[in-house]
């Protein structure tokens, strides 16, 4: 049967370097391909590729006359159009349905009358996702689709994909997503393409035996491979045989979360704090905290002790921001307290990687110029030798921060990370740009943390690598722990993560009603507050889009380091008050819609 889609030979050069040098991609109808590699080795130029956005140096591409392709674009160009939906009901053959846009803008937690000038990254990419989905094409490139997604809309994709006749091509970090759509693997090594007729739940095991096998035939030829390349071409494949040690160790931890669970919701809690005396972390008794009538925390106790990995889980908006501050103490509770453990060192991820200095080498960014030694878990290290724990060879530590990919920016902001003094890692959405290597070096790394973790991710297979127990958000304010991973979780409720609050828009604005006498009214503040805040938040965005667009000068940091610094406070001071602008716009949008329907 002649594919739907064919490339075959394909090579690509960039400044003399070949990226891909040979490779090959047949997509049948109805196939589900799931495209992997390491960071940089060329799968989105590849997918462009499929897409016809750009032109190979060498090889043949075919796409079957009349078959529709349509590809998730990275940085969707939304230009020309009023809203959302009109973006998204452009990209509509004319005979489909145009409230299909309406229905997949509400999954996707949008309301379609956004402007497309004002949207964050996160929504532009969740509106480009629509747009890929609505005409339902013959062939759907999706380029990592579950970034910037809840675990519900992540779980509502799953689903549409599979109801879906079109054939897939998909990459993604996301291992539980990848195993749950693929049936066939492609791998993306060095240049070349290799294919597995599984889906990815067997890639790994399978790529191991491949690169073990190869090893064993340089050995015959008598190939020499140098020491950096050894490391980064294998040393993921030894760890993961060393991880079986570290699973039986998380076993070990969530039996003793789960009968700290037990004593927390038994009398013996006051009891329990002398025994735990000089390990507990956080202790949280009857914590709540609203915007105006909306309880976003409603009467939360936790403790957590030395040792523990926390995860906050459930859908974008019902507060988990909110609960993290509360808990670290960013926030002050409006009921009950939060105490923090004596001697607590904190270490955040800086999700804007303002930390790293353009013009600085590797080592010196994670030094922080301080000479060639860190310490690490108490001990010191070579900054070279350290380096080489996260997949940095010698030749790069002496390189400039500028000249990284994204996803070895994340990789040295984790470095950096772990190499700061501290007893406790607050972790916002960790697994952001990482490819697949990475996420198995963030988990052992966070596996042999000898202090304790609160972490924020929608990655479910990386929630049950590493978490001992999962808070999710049930709803109303109302926080649950649960002893285990995020599979542990969903066992133990029986049903799947509440969905999260929609706030859709009517296709067309129905007739405003008039009040009727008794029925309570929102106050002129709150009122005045739902008005405002959208023009606010969208004024808070373009100054944050200028902020980051200077930072974004590799220049700035030699030419004046306080100026760089002034600027990286002003962001971060800037994303606060857009968070907290968003979590009550939509509060206050909520408390709106729940008076007109009483």
């Amino acid at each position: 049967m002649t594919p739907l889609l064919h490339l075959k030979d394909i090579t690509v050069a960039f400044g003399g370097q070949r990226l891909l040098d040979g490779a090959q991609l047949s997509v049948g109808a109805g196939d589900r391909l799931c495209l992997v590699g390491r960071n940089g080795s060329g799968k989105s130029t590849l997918l462009k590729i499929a897409a016809g956005l750009m032109e190979a140096d060498g090889g043949t591409s075919f796409v079957q006359p009349g078959a529709t392709v349509r590809y998730l674009a990275q940085e969707p160009d939304m230009s020309g159009y009023a809203t959302t939906r009109d973006y998204v009901e452009a990209g509509l053959n004319p005979h489909e349905d145009p409230n299909r846009a309406f229905y997949l803008l509400g999954n996707l937690g949008l309301s379609g009358e956004e402007n497309p000038a004002t949207l964050s990254g996160g929504e532009a990419r969740r509106a480009a996702l629509a747009r890929a989905l609505a005409p339902r094409p013959d062939i759907l490139l999706l380029d990592e689709p579950t970034n910037h997604l809840d675990v519900n809309a992540i779980e509502w994709l799953e689903g549409e994909i599979k109801s879906s006749r079109c054939a897939l091509v998909l990459i993604s970090h996301d291992r539980r997503f990848l195993e749950n759509l693929s049936r066939v693997t492609v791998w993306l090594d060095r240049g070349k393409t290799h294919r597995l007729e599984k889906s990815f739940a067997s890639f790994e095991a399978w790529r191991d035996e491949m690169l073990e096998k190869e090893e064993t035939e340089r050995h015959k030829l008598e190939r020499r491979i140098a020491a950096e390349e050894d490391w980064v071409r294998y040393g993921v494949s030894g760890r993961r045989k060393r991880n079986v040690g570290r699973l039986d160790r998380l076993r070990s931890l969530r039996t003793e979360r789960r009968e700290q669970i037990c004593v927390l919701g038994s009398v013996k809690m006051e009891a329990a704090e002398g025994s735990s005396s000089g390990t507990k972390v956080i202790d949280a008794k009857g914590v709540s905290f609203s915007y105006g009538e909306r309880e976003i925390v409603r009467d939360f106790s936790l403790r957590i002790h030395r040792g523990d990995r926390i995860a906050l889980v459930g859908p974008n908006g019902v507060g988990k921001t909110t609960l993290l501050k509360l808990l670290i103490g960013q926030l002050n509770p409006q009921k009950g307290n939060v105490k923090l453990g004596q001697g607590l060192l904190m270490a955040q991820l800086d999700q804007s990687r303002a930390a790293l200095h353009p013009d600085q080498s590797l080592a010196a960014a994670v030094t922080d110029g301080s000479g060639d030694t860190v310490m690490v878990a108490g001990k010191p290290r070579h900054v070279m030798n350290y380096l080489q724990d996260f997949l940095f060879t010698p030749q790069q530590a002496r390189t400039p921060v500028k000249v990284l990919s994204g996803g070895e920016r994340a990789r040295l902001l984790l470095a950096k990370l772990f190499a700061t003094p501290s007893n406790f890692l607050v972790l916002d959405e960790p697994t952001n740009d990482l490819d697949l290597e990475t996420l198995d070096l963030l988990e052992e790394v966070i596996a042999d943390y000898p202090g304790t973790a609160l972490l924020v991710s929608h990655d479910r297979d990386f929630l049950d690598r590493v978490a001992t127990s999962i808070i999710l958000a049930e709803g109303d304010g109302t926080f649950r722990e649960y002893a285990g991973g995020y599979g542990d979780m969903l066992m133990q409720r029986g049903e799947k993560v509440p969905e999260r609050p929609e706030i859709k828009k009517a296709p067309k604005s129905p007739a405003p009603k008039r009040a009727r006498p008794g029925v309570p009214k929102m106050n002129f503040a709150d009122l005045h507050a739902l008005k405002t805040l959208p023009a606010k938040i969208a004024a808070t965005e373009v100054a944050m889009a200028k902020l980051e667009k200077s930072l974004a000068d590799s220049t700035l940091y030699a030419r004046d380091p306080a100026g760089f610094a002034r600027l990286s406070a002003e962001l971060a001071d800037l994303r606060t008050q857009k968070d907290a602008d968003e979590e009550r716009w939509l509060v206050l949008e909520m408390e709106r819609e729940a008076l007109e329907q009483e």
